[in-house]
């Protein structure tokens, strides 16, 4: 004899409507079920977490359908006075559930509250910062201005001088007047208009960047990293934010998704159109790759990690050789050693951008490519080496990390 708690729906915790089963042996209503894949990107059970590669195919549970007839005519009870009526404690039971779920509601709309706000802190101290240099610019505009009156005058001064001299017979005198007067025109016109033109490029390049910053602020995804695509000598954190690489090789199976010889791993989430923009820290670290590579990369064997391929990286090697992965390497001039670099990718422009976030400065870009397939940020902490101690790869959270920089110009 069947309990009330076997012919529930596991989702929705009401009778069963249609019942379906997966793979694993668990059942749910064939709506609930559906509901809950369309809304992801993977297929796994949702009360034991079992991974399916590719969505079953879901058929009426013809077994547990007439039962659940049978088990209404015998009721002549809706389903929610069935459950008052045969199982009071499971109802309890129910409500406790729901008072979790909405309680978990909550503090997701609270995390979410509380990142919106950050971010609008953040785009209003830029916003103040342009501002103050702004108002800093125009002073010294006026203060300018006064000095080109105070010249005007003074040049006037020497004009009437001039028109005296040329009246007089001594043309050597004259002469001389008029060359000095010509060199001090000559000097103070040469140095003010470079001056106007320095504020000018000033202001033009600190709005440029604060704006760019702003932009890719409000882009900034949360990425995670994926076990399953990571080769057996990487360490997660727990989180899905850090990744190691250690001398020890773990037993895991060799899926088609994992890496089994070059030490790589993707992120969970992937993107097929708009812009995205995403920070890693590489701080203590002499070797690492980073960048984005299509879904249907070959993940066996040897790589080769260069555009052609679907791979749009840039790596350190051995401390202080940067390069970007194109066809032939080419070699990056860093004007200081990168700590944190973001990565931004324009899918319709085919566009993959690398920044030193702490420098605010371009590192190279990736530009006229075509994408087709969903992009996956990739990572790389590379091989470790016997005995030595290596740093993680660690991904910065979704947060305004940016508007911790220090604006000093």
């Amino acid at each position: 004899k069947r309990s009330t708690m076997e012919l529930k729906c596991l989702i929705c915790l009401d009778l069963f409507t249609d019942p379906v089963s997966t793979p694993c042996g668990h059942n749910f209503c064939k709506s609930c079920l559906n509901q809950c894949w369309n809304n992801s990107q993977t297929y796994r059970c949702p009360f034991c977490k079992a991974h399916f590669k590719k969505r079953p195919d879901l058929k009426i549970n013809t077994a547990l359908r007439p039962v659940l007839e049978l088990f209404r005519e015998k009721s002549g009870l809706s389903k929610s006075e069935v459950l008052c009526d045969f199982c009071d404690d499971i109802k309890k039971k129910t409500d406790v559930q729901q008072m979790i779920q909405d309680r978990m509601k909550r503090i997701q709309d609270i995390r979410h509250l509380a990142k919106l706000s950050k971010v609008s802190r953040c785009q209003s101290e830029l916003l103040e910062m342009m501002e103050q240099k702004q108002k800093a610019a125009e002073k010294q505009a006026e203060e300018l201005i006064k000095e080109l009156e105070q010249e005007i005058t003074e040049l006037k001064r020497r004009d009437t001088e001039l028109e005296q001299l040329s009246h007089t017979e001594d043309h050597l005198l004259a002469f001389q007047a008029w060359i000095r007067v010509a060199r001090d025109w000559s000097t103070t016109i040469r140095e003010e208009v470079l001056f106007l033109w320095g504020c000018l490029f000033f202001i033009c390049w600190f709005s440029i960047i604060a704006l760019l910053f702003i932009s890719y602020l409000s882009l900034l995804v949360d990425v995670t990293l994926d076990p399953d695509t990571a080769y057996p000598n990487l360490v997660l954190s727990d989180d899905g934010k850090q990744v190691t690489s250690k001398d020890i090789k773990h037993k895991l199976p060799n899926n088609p998704e994992r890496f089994d010889y070059c030490p790589c791993v993707l992120a969970h989430e992937g993107f097929s159109s708009g812009r995205f923009y995403f920070e890693v820290q590489v701080k203590g670290m002499t070797d690492w790759d980073l960048g984005v590579a299509r879904e249907s990369i070959n993940r066996k064997g040897i790589i080769t990690a260069i555009p052609e391929a679907g791979y749009w990286i840039v790596v350190l090697r051995n401390g202080n050789n940067y390069l970007a992965g194109e066809s032939s390497p080419v070699p990056l001039s860093l004007r200081v050693k990168p700590q944190v670099v973001g990565v931004f990718v324009d899918y319709e422009e085919g566009l993959v951008s690398f920044y030193d976030v702490e420098s605010r400065s371009h590192i190279f870009s990736f530009t006229s490519q075509s994408f087709t397939e969903k992009l996956f940020p990739f990572f790389s902490p590379c091989k470790n080496e016997k005995g030595k101690i290596a740093a993680p790869l660690i991904i910065s959270h979704a947060s305004c990390n940016i508007c911790t920089i220090q604006y000093t110009m």
